[in-house]
C-alpha cells in the first residue's frame, strides 16, 4: 500500500514538472548590459514564483538572438519574449515610436517607465502594430535621465559647437543639431572605438556607459545635464504565437512577472547603475562638469519645442494626423505618475505595485494581444 501510494506520488510529481512550460526568452544585449542583467535575469526568477512554478524561462544569448534581430525571431517563435526598439521599425510601428519620439521630457526614469506602459497599453494604434506584427506588449522600463559624456568639458552652449556626438534616436538628434554639434548614429559596440581614435568626441547617452562600455577609459569629462530618458523600448514582448497557446491566468503571470522586471531594471538602470558608474569614473580622473544655467534653461526650452517637432513629423512622415492629442495623453500620464511617485519615493516595490494596479489589473487577459 505504501508503495502504491508513493508511486503515485511520484506519477504525480512527475506530471506536474513535464506539464511547466518553459519560455524562451532573449534580452537582445549581452551581459553586462542592464536589459540582461536587470531585466530578464530577474524575469526569469519572478515567473515561477508568481506562476506557482507553472511557467520558467530561459534566456537565448546575443549569439543566439541579437537586438536588431528580434522582430524575426519572435515572428518565427525562436524567441518567446524579447526586446523590441519600436525606432527600428519606423514605417512599420509609428504610433508604437511616439513615446520614443518624446524623449526630451524625461526628468524621473520610474515616472518614464510607468508612463510608457499606461500609454502603450491604452494606445489602441500601438496595441494595433504590435498584434498586426505577430507580437503583444508586455510593459516598458526606463534608462536614467541621459547627460553629455565628452572629450572637452560642455560648460555652456557654445561648446556643443562642433563636436561630433552619439546619440540614441532622433530626439537626441535633433537636441544635438540645435546646439550645432553633429550627431552619428552608430551601434554602442563601436563608440569605446570611435571616441579613442578621435572620429568622435562623445556621446549624448546613459550615465552608465561610463562603466558598460568602459567609456571612462577614453572620456575624461561628463555634463550633468537632464537632456532626456530612453523610455520608448517594449522592454518584454511575446510572440503571438506563443501567446495564444496561453491561458488567460498564465498571460497575467507573464504580464505580472514583466512588470516586476521592467521597474527593476528601471531602479537599476535608471539610479543605481548611473550612480555607480559616475563614482566610478570620478575615482579614475573623470571631472563632472555643471552646466551653465544658460545651458540648462536652452536644454529645458528645447525640450519644450521638441515636443511640437515630434507632433509635426509624426504627421508629416506617418499620416499621425491625431499625434497632438496622443502626446498630449503621454504627458498628462507622465504628470499622473510624477504624482504618484512623489507618494510612493523611489521604492521600487510600491511602484511596481502601482503599476499593477493602475495598468495590469485593469487588462482583460482573455482578449489582450488578440
Amino acid at each position: 500500500m505504501n508503495t502504491t501510494l508513493l508511486t503515485m506520488a511520484m506519477l504525480v510529481l512527475s506530471a506536474s514538472i513535464v506539464e511547466a512550460r518553459e519560455i524562451r526568452v532573449a534580452p537582445g544585449l549581452p551581459s553586462p548590459h542592464p536589459v540582461y542583467d536587470d531585466l530578464y535575469v530577474p524575469f526569469v526568477e519572478y515567473l515561477p514564483k508568481v506562476s506557482d512554478g507553472n511557467l520558467t524561462a530561459k534566456i537565448l544569448g546575443p549569439e543566439v538572438v541579437a537586438l536588431p534581430q528580434m522582430k524575426d525571431a519572435l515572428q518565427t517563435n525562436l524567441a518567446e519574449i524579447g526586446t523590441i526598439v519600436p525606432l527600428y521599425y519606423g514605417s512599420e510601428m509609428p504610433y508604437a515610436g511616439i513615446m520614443s519620439a518624446v524623449a526630451l521630457t524625461g526628468r524621473e526614469p520610474h515616472v518614464m517607465g510607468a508612463a510608457a506602459t499606461e500609454f502603450m497599453v491604452n494606445c489602441i494604434p500601438c496595441q494595433k502594430e504590435f498584434i498586426d506584427l505577430g507580437m503583444v506588449y508586455l510593459g516598458t522600463g526606463s534608462t536614467d535621465v541621459y547627460g553629455l559624456i565628452t572629450t572637452k568639458p560642455v560648460v555652456v552652449p557654445e561648446d556643443l559647437q562642433g563636436l561630433r556626438l552619439r546619440t540614441g534616436g532622433a530626439p537626441f538628434s535633433r537636441w544635438a543639431e540645435h546646439f550645432g554639434a553633429a550627431p552619428v548614429t552608430m551601434s554602442t559596440a563601436e563608440v569605446f572605438e570611435s571616441i579613442s581614435q578621435g572620429t568622435l568626441d562623445g556621446s549624448v547617452s546613459s550615465l552608465s556607459d561610463l562603466l558598460t562600455l568602459r567609456l571612462m577609459e577614453v572620456i575624461k569629462n561628463a555634463t550633468l545635464i537632464s537632456i532626456g530618458t530612453y523610455h520608448g523600448t517594449s522592454s518584454f514582448t511575446a510572440s503571438k504565437t506563443t501567446w495564444v497557446q496561453l491561458s488567460a491566468e498564465e498571460r497575467e503571470q507573464l504580464a505580472r512577472a514583466a512588470n516586476l522586471g521592467a521597474v527593476q531594471m528601471t531602479q537599476a538602470w535608471g539610479y543605481e547603475l548611473a550612480d555607480k558608474a559616475l563614482n566610478a569614473a570620478k575615482e579614475a580622473g573623470l571631472t563632472a562638469v555643471t552646466p551653465s544655467p544658460i545651458l540648462k534653461e536652452a536644454s529645458n526650452a528645447y525640450a519644450l519645442e521638441d515636443v511640437k517637432i515630434a507632433a509635426q513629423l509624426a504627421k508629416e512622415n506617418y499620416g499621425i494626423d491625431d499625434a497632438d492629442d496622443l502626446i498630449a495623453e503621454f504627458i498628462r500620464l507622465v504628470e499622473k505618475w510624477q504624482g504618484i511617485v512623489d507618494e510612493t519615493g523611489l521604492d521600487p516595490d510600491a511602484i511596481a505595485a502601482r503599476v499593477q494596479a493602475e495598468v495590469w489589473d485593469k487588462v482583460d487577459y482573455a482578449s489582450y494581444g488578440n
